[in-house]
């Protein structure tokens, strides 16, 4: 069994804030909200029902434990987590933020430990995700354990501490995310699970999922999850407030949070599969393809219960995810919902969730459960019937509109996922990219396209005075389009920067969504601020050193310079530790092939190693050296991607 540790240090965490110098702090300064923005948010505050306090009584129902002084510090003493910002959003929504982001911004502003029915538990606000507790007859069953192993130790601590010195006898995977996973190893070890027989359940395909996610386009996906995280922002109101699932946190580079994953003994391979821990029985619904490519519920029938993972949230979620990732089944999503209500709709009289707050009484839980699958539903159905009658991503995107019975629901509002974004991820999943105008088979990059359009519309003081006349009528959205080819066309036109900052900042002003607010004001920090020199991404100290070799093979093998690869043909069989882990590579047409050695393969050539050695040859660890020529050649053969590839503006 394989532990895989991800240490996120302050540089991954900060890449999106620009590294090194400032031009001026008055540059960098945030800007006030215009009036066409605080107009706007007028108009937002004015058209939804404020009056309407009921998430208000569930967010806050069942609180039995706090953490000392809101805080939670590591083992060094460094503060985790500062919780105490109950006082901030208490007050009236700045006229920087949108009113309704800012309702989900006081709601999330609640940590602690919650009392969700009788032996049912849940940790929330101190994560983007909640931690469940079930109460077994010895011990804690663990459900989703948080994002890192400093916030899910003090989870558990708290939970003993209120609750009893137990055991952890069961921990479950709801989906394959990191964070329903990451914290795991400040609940219990591998090696504890296993001496100890401890069942860690997780859907079928989990592992692979995983790896899939998180490692082979983990680079990337990391860069853009600075972005639509907030990652580089403070908490404020000219700043980060929440990110839509979840409550904001300031990140303390002293303390910045392990990622762990302790594996699945099981994973539930199919729908009313059932299992006892601890006398608690378990009935599990797999959910495959919808807010996660791996996803499960599960049914608790000795307490009505029912936990809907991550498939049933208070705002609607994305179809396509920001930073990336495989096109989720809008339909799919729909139909397991339909599937969830007909299996436990009127068996259920508590659900909670992945995030969020849980929900009491059947009538109050199907309205909500059927409410979420018919808006997943509207847009997957309307999408498609404006797709067949030709229109294209952006087109839907800017036509479809949720009905009020849905819209003015808070639970459906778009804090997470927003359905113009997820109406073209519709698209895109049945369609591709491509649009079907032959005009966009080749389509110019876009430094070279900005670089065509500036010279004709004038130049760049044409078009700099364009955006500022756009920004000046409050049109921001265009202001951004004219200045971005401005800048992809002359990245060091400081003035282009900072007017394209301005206009990218009202637009995160202006934002309902947590996700779009924060990287809109990401980008603006990058603009405003002197670019970092350029760096690589370093995973060998976390993500590769712990993978199974295939694994990391395969990681490798999209990091392989195909120039260097066709100059070094080469096949063998690569040994670690003796032979604990083998594979027969082969590099050839500027690919790395690799699969399990097969039987009778005496005439190709071993090398052999150890697993120390082998990732310090790759890391190019001082001092690290062999006498295999085969191998010191095989690992000059990659590139480490780049972790601060430009977004808001192009690669240096």
């Amino acid at each position: 069994m394989h532990r895989i540790i991800y240490r996120f240090g302050p540089a991954a965490l900060l890449l999106a804030g620009g590294i090194g110098g400032a031009s001026s702090a008055q540059e960098e300064q945030p800007r006030d909200a215009t009036a066409a923005t605080q107009a706007y948010l007028r108009e937002v505050a004015a058209s939804l029902p404020f009056q309407d306090r009921e998430e208000f009584e569930l967010a806050s129902r069942g609180l039995i434990a706090q953490f000392e002084n809101n805080r939670i510090v590591d083992d060094q003493g460094h503060v985790v987590r500062d919780l105490d910002s109950a006082a901030f959003f208490s007050r009236p929504a700045p006229p920087t933020v949108n009113p309704s982001l800012w309702r989900n911004a006081q709601l999330h502003a609640r940590a602690g430990l919650f009392k969700v029915a009788e032996r049912i538990y849940q940790v929330r606000g101190i994560d983007l995700s909640n931690m469940s507790i079930i109460v077994g007859d010895t011990g804690y069953i663990i459900v989703d354990p948080l994002v890192s192993v400093e916030t899910a130790r003090a989870a558990l601590a708290l939970v003993r501490k209120t609750l009893g010195d137990k055991p952890v006898v069961g921990m479950i995977y709801t989906h394959s995310h990191l964070d329903h996973f990451g914290g795991s190893a400040g609940i219990i070890s591998a090696d504890e699970a296993r001496a100890r027989g401890v069942p860690i359940l997780a859907p079928a395909g989990f592992m692979r999922e995983t790896v899939s996610e998180n490692v082979i386009a983990g680079p990337a996906m990391l860069r853009r999850i600075q972005y639509m995280s907030g990652a580089p922002l403070d908490v404020g109101e000219r700043a980060a407030v929440s990110i839509g699932l979840g409550p904001a946190f300031t990140r303390n580079p002293q303390a910045p949070g392990t990622v762990s994953l302790v594996p699945p003994t099981r994973e539930i391979q199919r729908t009313a599969e059932t299992m006892t821990i601890d006398g608690v029985r378990f009935e599990f619904q797999l959910t495959p393809g919808t807010e996660a490519p791996a996803e499960m519920n599960f049914y608790l029938p000795d307490f009505r219960a029912l936990c809907a993972a991550e498939n049933a949230n208070s705002t609607q979620h994305n179809v396509l995810t920001p930073r990336g990732a495989l096109v989720r089944s809008a339909k799919d999503w729909a139909d397991y919902l339909t599937e969830t209500i007909r299996l436990y709709g009127e068996r259920t009289d508590t659900l909670f969730t992945s995030h969020f707050w849980p929900h009491w009484g059947k009538a109050s839980i199907e309205d909500f459960l059927s409410s979420q699958r018919d808006s997943y539903k509207y847009l997957h159905d309307q999408s498609v019937r404006l797709m067949n009658d030709g229109l294209t991503g952006p087109e839907i995107a800017q036509q479809i509109r949720l009905p009020d019975a849905l819209a003015k629901r808070w639970f459906n509002r778009p804090y997470y996922g927003v359905l113009s974004f997820n109406a073209q991820a519709v698209y895109q999943r049945y369609m591709g990219w491509y649009d079907g105008n032959p005009v966009n088979l080749n389509e110019i990059p876009p430094e070279e396209a900005g670089r065509r359009y500036v010279e004709a519309l004038g130049g760049a003081g044409r078009v700099l005075a364009l955006g500022r006349n756009a920004f000046a009528a409050g049109d921001y959205q265009w202001s951004a389009e004219l200045l971005s080819r401005l800048v992809f066309a002359e990245p060091d036109n400081r003035e282009a920067r900072l007017a394209l900052a301005d206009s990218l900042e009202q637009l995160g002003y202006q934002s309902e969504s947590a996700v779009w607010r924060n990287m809109y004001l990401s980008g603006v920090l990058d603009l405003r601020r002197e670019r970092p020199a350029p760096s690589r991404f370093e995973a060998l100290g976390g993500t590769m050193a712990n993978l199974p070799l295939s694994d990391m093979l395969d990681m490798l093998a999209v990091r392989l310079v195909p120039e260097r690869a066709l100059a070094a043909p080469a096949i063998f069989i690569l040994s670690l530790d003796g032979g604990r882990e083998a594979e027969l590579v082969e590099i050839r047409n500027g690919v790395l092939i690799h699969q399990p050695v097969p039987a009778g393969n005496g005439s190709v050539p071993t090398v052999a190693t150890d697993r120390r050695t082998f990732l310090a040859l790759l890391a190019g660890t001082d001092g690290a050296a062999t006498d295999d020529r085969t191998l010191s050649r095989f690992v000059t053969l990659f590139e480490t991607p780049r972790p601060d590839f430009g977004l808001v503006l192009p690669n240096p």
